[in-house]
């Protein structure tokens, strides 16, 4: 058979199911095959940054079960890919990428010169500091092997992503038919993370009076996460997350929202009050701990788990480290998991301090950003819906004030913060989850990939796309009024000349302005009745910054403004 139909089939094997594309030259035969098997969805898309989002959304939307691929051709196609295979690196999530790239006897070897074919490039090499596996296929005979050794590789122990760049005359090679029997799916090997700190954690919860977890995006896409979640909440052990954490997070008694810079006030307190600190999966960055890494969790104990040694003892020095699978630990924790202690005063002092401040803070704003997200809380109570969020202020307002219900998640750009994530995330996390999505973005990381539109339109895709129009680059611009005396150089041009509603309806989206709440509600109503492509702009000029919010050098506990 041709090599790129053996590739198609063993996509098909792996259950590689969504795959997002622009078509070029190099990549012509790949997606030809792909599309005649018609086992992966293969959806073209208008640019490969957003082909690069959207296929590293589909792990994010199954919690790392299905992995997405993305394909670029040669040259400029591989560029374009870039962004997108950092975001899933830096996110620790699995999803592979597929280069095209000139004919063997085309390219340029170990010739001194910068290219041989038209658009030659050297993928591998680009990628390699961001990609688990990146190899270029030098013979047929590679090509299967390295396939599904590059799929193996990208779920494995810490998740990511992986590439392979393909000549074209490799693609249209022969193989032999029975070349793919040996090949498909390997069973997930836990190997030297089998141990886990259980007994350990156990015994200190036992004799801790303040216990407190912290769930890093590490945990939530562990197999048994939803049931560890269960467990704590059965014992009542108060619980907080980072941003990547609160993506899978279901809100409840116990929960006190997001840590850090622009977390919730009660998390905070609750981090700096704490006698034992239990982290689970969280690289403890900057936004999380404050500048003031020695006044982080000022009274606790730390307990670190990660299934990546270099995170442990990296920023936070903890008093006890473990390197172990996450999955492997909560499934011990859910079966040896007695009652261990009694914090009745210790939560209740927490549940008084959450309800005293999460509280509206914007209240001299013409739309307030704690009222619009807590209506979205109430409108979507119940129902099955994804969250998408793009970089900014945007995203800020959404991670402290977002409350999870059951069959919902949020996905959130993390690490690297791109913006233009949320559009072609959507329709990524659409196709994998089987769920209407909300797109949540600013009118900066909109026009970033607001291309994709076009395939929310032609796909008929149930996405609503909010974009909080506050005519500048809000987050920046607020650093700018804060230590520039306001010179707001390259991020407000006395507002934008962009109408949103007019270029979603260029696109083929049912499109509105809105400039109230109520008029947010009636929209939002009307979706949830009959999900469909939507886009929604809201006015909000006065909206220039995120309260709470930690200034640099303070501590977490002390956001501004202060109360």
């Amino acid at each position: 058979m041709k090599a790129s139909d053996a590739v198609a089939k063993v996509l098909a094997k792996n259950d590689v199911l969504f795959g997002f594309e622009l078509i070029g030259g190099m990549i012509a035969h790949l997606v030809d095959s792909i599309n005649l098997l018609g086992a992966t969805k293969l959806v073209s898309v208008h640019h490969e940054q957003a082909a690069a989002f959207a296929a590293g959304a589909v792990s994010r939307a199954t919690n790392n079960q299905i992995m997405g691929v993305a394909l670029g051709t040669s040259g400029p196609g591989a560029t374009n890919l870039i962004t997108g295979i950092a975001d899933c690196w830096l996110d620790s999530h699995p999803c592979l990428f597929i280069t095209g790239q000139v004919n063997t006897h085309e390219a340029k070897g170990d010739r001194e010169i910068r290219q041989q074919g038209f658009q030659e490039l050297d993928s591998v090499e680009l990628v390699r500091s961001i990609t688990k596996y990146a190899r270029k296929i030098s013979h047929v005979d590679e090509l299967i092997p390295c396939l599904q050794k590059a799929i193996d590789i990208a779920r494995e122990g810490r998740p990511g992503p992986v590439l392979l760049d393909i000549p074209m005359d490799i693609q249209r090679a022969e193989v032999d038919d029975t070349a793919l029997d040996s090949y498909g799916p390997r069973k997930k090997e836990h190997g030297v993370y089998l141990k886990s700190p259980v007994g350990d954690v156990l015994q200190k919860l036992q004799a801790a009076s303040s216990p407190l977890f912290l769930i890093g995006g590490g945990a939530v896409n562990a197999e048994h996460f939803a049931d560890w979640l269960v467990a704590i909440n059965t014992l009542s052990i108060p619980f907080v997350s980072s941003l990547k954490g609160a993506e899978k997070v279901t809100a409840s008694e116990n929960y006190f929202g997001m840590v850090g810079a622009y977390g919730t006030r009660a998390a905070n307190f609750a981090v700096q009050n704490c006698d034992l600190l239990i982290v689970l999966g969280s690289r403890l960055d900057v936004r999380q701990t404050g500048a003031q890494v020695s006044d982080f969790a000022r009274k606790a104990k730390i307990i670190q788990i990660d299934i990546d040694p270099g995170q442990l003892n990296n920023r936070i020095v903890a008093d006890y480290s473990h390197q172990c699978d996450l999955d492997v630990f909560f499934a011990d924790f859910v079966q040896q998991a007695v009652l261990p202690g009694s914090w009745a005063g210790w939560k209740e002092t927490l549940c008084q301090v959450f309800q005293e401040t999460f509280i509206d803070e914007y209240e001299d704003w013409s739309i307030s950003p704690f009222k619009l997200f807590s209506t979205l809380n109430t409108l979507c109570d119940g129902w099955a819906v994804e969250f998408v969020a793009d970089v900014g202020n945007n995203q800020m307002w959404a991670a402290h004030t977002l409350r999870l219900g059951e069959n919902q998640a949020a996905h959130h750009s993390g690490g690297l913060g791109a913006m233009g994530f949320a559009i072609p995330s959507a329709i990524g996390v659409c196709y994998a989850s089987k769920r209407p999505v909300i797109a949540i973005t600013g009118d900066g990381g909109a026009q970033l990939n607001i291309q994709e539109l076009d395939i929310v339109a032609r796909e008929r895709l149930p996405i609503l796309t909010l974009v909080l129009n506050n005519h500048s680059l809000g987050m920046v611009r607020g650093f700018q009024d804060m230590y520039f005396e306001g010179r707001s150089s390259s991020t407000y041009w006395d507002g934008y000349t962009s109408q949103f509603r007019a270029i979603g309806e260029a696109y083929g989206v049912e499109s509105l302005t809105v400039i109230s709440l109520d008029a947010f509600i009636e929209v939002v109503n009307a979706f949830v009745e009959s999900p469909r492509p939507m886009l929604v702009e809201l006015h909000m000029s006065d909206a220039r910054e995120c309260r709470p919010r930690l200034e640099f050098g303070r501590p977490i506990d002390e956001q501004s403004p202060r109360l």
